[in-house]
């Protein structure tokens, strides 16, 4: 992966960071709800597979527009596709050890 790819992946990482599910105090890359990240090969474009904790997540509008809003602010990327998906189902095991320890799964 080359330096500028990674600079942009950990621009991405840092600003879903800031994005939360409003009913669970932890962000959604650590909740495990990122399921891919793809950048085009000049970093421009960003294509994002995410899911929710359940499918009928009554704000699943909210957080898949601020996922959008938030990642179009990054400077460099001209293209944002915020995907939500469903296969697999998210479970808890994806979520982040921090995660786990701030919601009392460890």
């Amino acid at each position: 992966m080359k330096s500028e790819e990674l600079e942009m992946q950990e621009r991405i990482v840092e600003v879903l960071k800031t994005v939360y599910d409003p009913e669970i105090p932890v962000n959604i890359y650590d909740l495990g709800l990122i399921y891919r990240i793809e950048l085009s090969d000049d970093n421009t474009t960003l294509n994002l597979d995410m899911t929710l904790t359940a499918p009928n997540c009554p704000a699943a509008d909210f957080i898949v527009e601020d996922v959008r809003q938030k990642l179009e602010g990054i400077t460099g990327l001209k293209k944002v596709e915020v995907n939500l998906v469903f296969e697999p189902e998210w479970d808890k095991n994806l979520m982040s050890e921090e995660a786990k320890i701030e919601l009392g799964f460890l």
